[in-house]
C-alpha cells in the first residue's frame, strides 16, 4: 500500500509517526506509574511535582513539551524531556517498521513488540530489573498472532527462543561460577527467550546475540560504570535485527549457495 503513490506514502507514514508518538507517551506514563506503584489504567495524568491534573494541551505528544518550553504550565517547574524522547523514538521506530513491512500484520505486531521492549528497557535503566509483566505481554502477543503467520515460522520462533535462552542461561551460570559474580539476571534470560519467539530463525537469533554483546560493550564504555543494565542493549539489538536481519540473512545465504 505504501507504493500506491507518493502522497499515499507520505500520508501513511505521517499517521504512523503520530500513532507511534502517542504510544510513546502512553509507554512513558505507564513506566512512571509502574515504578511509583500507581494504576496504569486508572486516574488522570498529573504533574510529577505539583500533582495538578494535566489538560488536553499538556498531553499532545512532542508539541506540548515544545510549546511549554519544558516547564509545567501550573507550577512552572522543569519537565523531564524523557517522555518527549520516547515519543520521538517510537514515532520514528514505527515509521521504520512500516517502511520495512508495509501495511501488514507483521508491521503492527512488530510495533507492539517494540513498544514492550521500550517499556521494559526504561524500567531496566532505572531499577536494573525487568518486571515479569512485560515478558507475559510479549508471550501473549506471540500467542495471539501465532496463527496469523506460517505455522513453520511460528514453530521456528519457539525453537529459537528456547535454544538461545537455554544457551544464555548455561553461559551465564558458567561465567558466574568462574567470576563469582552475577553476569546475567533472570529477566535478561527471559528477554532472550521472548525475542527469539519473534525473530523466528536461529540465524537471526545468533545475529541478535552478537549485536547485543556489541551494544552492551559500547554502552558500558560510554557510561563507565561497573554495573550496567543489559536489557536496553538486548532490546535495541532486537529492533535492529527486526529491520535488517532477514535481508542480511538472505544476502549471506546467497554467498554460501
Amino acid at each position: 500500500m505504501l507504493h500506491i503513490s507518493v502522497a499515499m506514502t507520505i500520508y501513511i507514514l505521517a499517521i504512523t509517526f503520530l500513532f507511534g508518538a502517542c504510544i510513546g507517551s502512553f509507554t512513558d506514563c505507564m513506566v512512571w506509574r509502574i515504578m511509583n506503584h500507581e494504576s496504569v489504567w486508572r486516574g488522570r495524568s498529573h504533574c510529577d511535582t505539583c500533582n495538578h491534573p494535566l489538560g488536553i494541551m499538556d498531553l499532545i505528544p512532542i508539541f506540548s513539551f515544545l510549546l511549554s518550553r519544558g516547564r509545567c504550565r501550573y507550577c512552572k517547574d522543569k519537565i523531564s524531556c524523557e517522555s518527549t524522547l520516547v515519543e520521538c523514538f517510537l514515532g520514528m521506530a514505527f515509521v521504520a517498521l512500516m517502511v520495512r513491512f508495509d501495511v501488514s500484520v507483521m508491521a503492527f505486531r512488530s510495533m507492539a513488540f517494540v513498544t514492550i521492549l521500550t517499556g521494559l528497557s526504561l524500567i531496566d535503566l532505572k531499577t536494573f530489573e525487568i518486571p515479569d509483566r512485560f515478558h507475559y505481554a510479549a508471550i501473549l502477543l506471540f500467542l495471539g498472532t501465532f496463527f496469523l503467520h506460517p505455522y513453520r515460522e511460528s514453530l521456528y520462533g519457539l525453537l529459537t527462543g528456547c535454544i538461545f535462552s537455554c544457551g544464555m542461561l548455561i553461559l551465564s551460570l558458567l561465567f558466574d561460577r568462574i567470576n563469582g559474580t552475577e553476569s546475567l539476571g533472570g529477566g535478561d534470560i527471559k528477554l532472550f527467550f521472548i525475542i527469539g519467539l519473534f525473530l523466528q530463525h536461529p540465524f537471526l537469533g545468533l545475529l541478535h546475540l552478537i549485536l547485543s554483546c556489541c551494544l552492551g560493550l559500547a554502552f558500558s564504555l560510554y557510561i563507565k560504570k561497573e554495573r550496567i543494565p543489559f536489557g536496553p542493549s538486548i532490546s535495541l539489538a532486537a529492533f535492529i535485527t527486526l529491520l535488517f536481519g532477514e535481508p542480511l540473512m538472505e544476502w549471506y545465504m546467497k554467498l554460501l549457495f
